[in-house]
């Protein structure tokens, strides 16, 4: 029986990792990315391969079309189709947007934006041609809301919230279903730049009273890949009633 293949950009490590395990777990073969970090990405393949399944490590920015393009024809070689595109790889800019550089803006919007383009446009010819597919779009709460001094960030998750729900709409007549999780504030190391004090007031301001888990996300990335052909162009806050 041939598995179905996923892959997960930005992958070596957070909510990226946890995705790919969670998927490798489930028998899928996967395929793990990052822009720069190859020790954390090797790292996480030697766990991945425990699980018996195939795992492909590819070292490259997903916001370069061209990189895109080569990890595609990678996939294509080793793979033949992708079944499930999770967009995950993304950085924060943490700041007043008038201490923003045009190089800071570019940098999120590159990586956070213009990467679930590329890789959205490599893998929907396959899959509209099988007429199957699922793409799953990893968002913030702040891209529904906005954040003070996280204009950039906000900005490159509101625009993959609507190009989740226009995308949706277009792929549906071909049986793909788009989706995004908005997370909240999650356990990574993208939030390690607060002090202890801010954690505690941060954690104060969520009903459930913790941060969420990386593997919550994984869980609700898994769910939206498995089977369900109705629910699309949907923006599912995982945020413990936060927002």
């Amino acid at each position: 029986m041939n598995r179905k293949t996923v892959l997960v950009t930005g992958s070596s490590r957070g909510i990226g990792k946890a995705i790919a395990v969670k998927f490798a777990k489930k028998g899928y073969d996967v395929i793990i990315n990052c822009a720069h970090k190859e020790d954390e990405l090797l790292k996480a393949k030697k766990e991945i391969d425990s699980y018996q399944v195939s795992c492909m490590a590819f070292l490259g920015d997903m916001g370069d079309y061209e990189v895109a393009q080569e990890l595609f024809r990678q996939i294509k070689k080793h793979y033949g189709s992708l079944d499930v595109l999770v967009n995950n790889a993304g950085i924060a800019y943490v700041g007043l947007f008038t201490d923003m550089t045009p190089e800071d803006w570019n940098r999120v919007i590159t990586t956070n934006l213009t990467s679930v383009y590329n890789c959205c446009s490599l893998a929907i010819p396959d899959m509209v041609q099988r007429k199957s597919g699922k793409i799953i779009n990893i968002s913030s709460v702040w891209g529904n809301v906005g954040a003070s001094c996280e204009v950039a960030y906000s900005a490159s998750k509101g625009g993959m919230n609507s190009f989740t729900k226009a995308l949706a709409k277009e792929l549906a007549p071909s049986n793909i279903q788009v989706n995004a999780i908005a997370c909240g504030a999650i356990d990574t190391e993208m939030n390690y730049f607060l002090s202890d004090e801010e954690l505690m007031g941060l954690i104060g301001e969520i009903p459930t009273n913790r941060l969420g888990r990386a593997d919550e996300v994984a869980d609700l990335a898994y769910h939206l890949a498995y089977k369900n052909e109705y629910l699309t162009g949907q923006v599912i806050a995982l945020d413990g009633g936060w927002i």
